[in-house]
């Protein structure tokens, strides 16, 4: 049996226990072990397979990012509606995007925006639960009702299929940048194993294999990677000639999987360099100017491109369902506003999320990866008196890329100030549906006899964006 722990302690109403970094073995699926699961499976061959084998990628800009600043810049609106700092064009004939995406709006052929998302919640905490569940009444958020299907492990490599990418998970320097990860990956009625496993603080969800990090080495990546290599010479040894077909698998599982998704040195320097964010600082000064300014430093968006990076590497390596988190996009002006927020919120985006798809492209999976971006809500139409906006649950931002949708379109039309749906109204239960018609075959899902039928029934009925389909 391998777990990897670390000696640092941790305290609960129990006392102190030690802290588990990674748990991988066990699947929460009747007690089976990872070796259980794969004579299982080969004994029962594929049959009827229910998933699509499509994976989604959940990018939530937390705060509430403007929809207008994004990409629907009304600049046909009055002053005080319009984007703040104009638009930008993009590669379909008269569309156009907030000015600080001039990389996507070359990519724009490659997306589709929503312009009429809406749920009318205004309230952070209630309103990110809501998107993040598509408004299912289980109230689990998609990757957990997605792990509860799909089980919590991909077979074949290990990897937890509902992940949380946040900035610490990154690296040590990345630690003290902010994430709400818990407004997002609520699992409502579920058991607590369907919770997303967050790789900066460690899981519950995998428990058999152990290896023992040394003290302080926890949030270290490399010596994770150390202690698998270790693992491996011990492997490559004879060290687990008696074990089974199925247990050697298992091991090969681990050491194939878990060891080389979370190592990034092997990636070509050019994308490395295409995806980095790091340069994208908070300007000197800026805090102190601001009411609630101690925030600011936390909203810094330096590790957005690694956490894109990484979250491709999950999918390619198998996790049916990941959420990034990127903070800040709360532009009251009281700690960032649209006049000085976007000017670093808006270009990390841009560069993160077309190096990933073009990445995804130049990889062969843009039609394998759906890529998804929204937040809690909008903002309000009007700009305030501080250079923000307000909460705005009665216009969201909403856009799409690959999974094998349909492309190249804007979806959907504001109203002359950009204040609510004129047309074609999206709603909670069509992302829902979106989401879960690319990540699974809906008749064969519904057919299965082995499912709770709340989620079984939340799932087959969510309705898709016709367009899209």
């Amino acid at each position: 049996m391998i777990r990897i722990t670390s000696n640092d302690s941790v305290h609960n109403c129990e006392g102190a226990s030690r802290r588990e970094f990674l748990r991988v073995g066990a699947l929460g699926l009747g007690g089976l072990t990872l070796p259980q699961l794969l004579a299982t499976r080969a004994m029962a061959g594929e049959g009827d397979n229910i998933l699509t084998g499509k994976s989604v990628v959940m990018l939530n800009l937390q705060g509430g990012p403007t929809h207008i600043e994004t990409f629907d810049p009304k600049m046909s609106a009055p002053n005080e509606y319009r984007a703040m700092f104009g638009e930008t064009k993009t590669s379909l004939p008269g569309v156009t995007f907030g000015s600080h995406f001039p990389m996507l709006g070359k990519l724009a052929h490659k997306m589709a925006v929503v312009r009429s998302f809406a749920h009318g919640n205004g309230s952070h905490a209630s309103a990110a639960a809501l998107v993040a569940a598509g408004g299912n009444p289980t109230k689990a958020c998609m990757g957990s009702l997605f792990a509860r299907v799909a089980g919590l492990n991909n077979g074949e490599t290990g990897l937890p299929n509902n992940t949380l990418v946040v900035p610490a998970a990154m690296g040590e320097r990345y630690k003290d940048l902010s994430a709400v990860p818990s407004r997002i990956t609520g699992i409502g009625d579920l058991p607590q194993a369907y919770s997303a496993f967050d790789p900066s603080k460690g899981s519950d969800i995998l428990n058999d294999m152990k290896l023992n990090l040394p003290s302080g080495r926890f949030e270290d990546r490399r010596g994770l990677l150390a202690q698998l290599d270790e693992l491996k010479r011990f492997a490559d040894k004879g060290g687990v000639e008696s074990a089974s077909e199925f247990e050697q698998q298992a091991f090969d599982v681990i050491l194939g999987g878990v060891s080389k998704v979370f190592d990034l040195s092997d990636e070509d320097p050019r994308w490395v360099e295409r995806y980095d964010t790091g340069h994208i600082k908070i300007p000197k000064g800026l805090p102190k100017k601001k009411k609630n300014g101690k925030a600011i430093p936390g909203f810094s968006p330096e590790a957005l491109g690694k956490q894109m990076m990484m979250a491709r590497r999950l999918c390619e390596s198998g996790c049916g369902f990941v959420t990034v988190t990127n903070t800040g996009w709360d532009m009251h002006g009281n700690a960032f506003g649209v006049d000085d927020g976007m000017p670093i919120l808006g270009p990390a985006v841009d560069k993160a999320v077309s190096a990933f798809i073009e990445d995804c492209e130049h990889r062969g999976l843009s039609e394998k990866i759906l890529l998804v971006i929204t937040g809690e809500f909008g903002r309000t139409p009007r700009i305030n008196n501080k250079g923000g906006r307000d909460h705005w649950g009665r216009l969201c931002t909403l856009a799409f890329a690959g999974g094998g949708l349909n492309m190249g379109q804007v979806i959907g039309q504001s109203d002359k100030t950009a204040s609510a749906p004129a047309a074609d109204l999206v709603t909670n239960n069509m992302l829902l549906g979106t989401v879960m018609h690319t990540l699974f075959d809906i008749p064969n899902l519904r057919l299965r006899n082995n499912l709770p039928a709340e989620v079984q029934r939340v799932i087959t009925n969510a309705q898709p964006i016709k367009q899209l389909v």
